[in-house]
């Protein structure tokens, strides 16, 4: 209980309200600032989930990557000396690189250019064959669109459908896709076939059947000897065909294939398929140094879907909800006044300041007794701060004795 400060009201004296004060008063505003940063962040959250993510995890419109496959034991054609050349290493470096200004201002569409050149190790500036073509894509998805000149080796008139260089952007089910070849300029099922792993990382297989297809009729004709016929049958026309086997191994959290092997077999054949030779015949598997570098761009790629979709949130609502309760605390919490200083008397002693009283009387207790009724001699003299004035005569009857004698009974 608070004690009567010296002008008769029951707060503490000013020295004592100086030291609780700021403590008390300080508490509210904190809270409602706790509260609202809390509110913040829990707002925050689904906002960075449901929609940054989408804005962000896209594929990139500028793509500059360079992967180079090889392949031992392999046969081809070789046009300069005209014989068929076995046991040889092939190499085919793919290059990739996208286009920013040929999306014609619709950033929802990624463009890019991808060029392979296959030549023999031993002869790397006589290429065997050169592929190029350019995709368009949607970012989101990697879906395949026919637009901003769309084409496979300068043939603008091919329709692409499906998927071409990317599996669906951090969505890659266990399921089969739709994949567009660049040599038969026709879509084939990728089929799932199994979970392996790809230098620590968890890909996911799956392998392509390109049927025996022709690719390209030619005018030049080749002699019957090398095509496997009589020499009396002459030179004979042929035809350019191509089959294949692709196996893709992709990491499913964000649709980067880490890793490539494609066995193809091209051959010249003619009309009546009698006749036939083996142009190039090649398994080409992306090389490891390659394959550790696309490893370590999916984990990368990754850590980023991850941030936006999993951990800002995930750290948005945590922080949201401890600030919420530590504002609730501080700001709708009831608390306890702090305990009071004890005063301090101008002698420098701690004690009550409240005026000395009247002086008791000393001695043994005894019993009460009754006062007597105060007459005329007995009233005090209360002192005026006007001039003096007359005295009146004393009260004859005892009820206005007892009114003249009550202040000082009060006092």
């Amino acid at each position: 209980m608070l004690e009567v400060g010296p002008d008769g009201s029951g707060r503490p004296p000013p020295a004592v309200r100086a030291t609780a004060a700021p403590e008390v008063f300080m508490r509210r505003p904190v809270g409602l600032v706790l509260i609202g940063l809390g509110a913040f962040f829990l707002t925050l959250a689904p906002l960075v989930r449901f929609y940054v993510a989408d804005q962000v995890v896209v594929a990139p419109l500028n793509r500059y990557q360079v992967t180079s496959l090889e392949s031992k034991g392999s046969t081809y054609f070789d046009e300069a000396d005209l014989k068929l050349k076995t046991g040889v290493t092939l190499l085919a470096k793919n290059t990739v690189r996208g286009d920013v200004r040929a999306n014609e201002g619709n950033d929802d569409i990624a463009v890019w250019d991808s060029t392979t050149n296959i030549y023999n190790q031993e002869k790397p500036d006589k290429p065997v064959q050169i592929q190029g073509y350019r995709i368009a894509f949607d970012r989101r998805t990697g879906v395949l669109t026919n637009c901003c000149g769309a084409n496979v080796d300068g043939d603008n008139g091919v329709r692409m459908t499906g998927y071409g260089l990317l599996f669906p952007i951090a969505n890659v089910q266990k399921k089969d896709y739709p994949f567009y070849d660049m040599t038969t300029k026709q879509t084939a099922p990728m089929q799932f076939n199994a979970v392996e792993k790809v230098h620590g990382l968890t890909a996911y297989r799956f392998t392509q059947t390109i049927p025996l297809t022709k690719t390209a009729a030619l005018d030049a004709k080749l002699p019957a000897k090398m095509l496997g016929l009589p020499e009396d049958a002459g030179s004979q026309k042929v035809d350019r065909y191509t089959e294949a086997y692709n196996t893709v191994w992709v990491d499913p959290r964000t649709g980067i294939p880490v890793k490539h092997r494609e066995n193809i077999r091209s051959t010249v054949r003619t009309a009546d398929g009698r006749g036939s030779m083996i142009v190039a015949q090649a398994d080409l598997i992306t090389v490891d140094r390659d394959q550790k570098g696309l490893v370590d761009m999916a984990n990368s790629t990754a850590l980023q879907i991850d941030m936006v979709r999993s951990y800002i949130p995930a750290a948005g609502v945590l922080l949201g909800l401890i600030m919420l309760f530590v504002g609730g605390h501080f700001g709708m919490g009831r608390r306890e006044a702090p305990p009071l200083e004890a005063p301090r008397r101008p002698d420098g002693k701690f004690g009550d300041m409240t005026p000395a009283g009247p002086p008791r009387p000393s001695g043994p207790p005894g019993p009460s007794k009754p006062s007597a009724v105060p007459t005329e001699s007995a009233a005090p003299v209360v002192p005026s701060a006007g001039p003096p004035e007359s005295r009146r005569p004393a009260p004859r009857s005892q009820r206005q004795q007892r009114k003249a004698a009550g202040p000082a009974k009060r006092r």
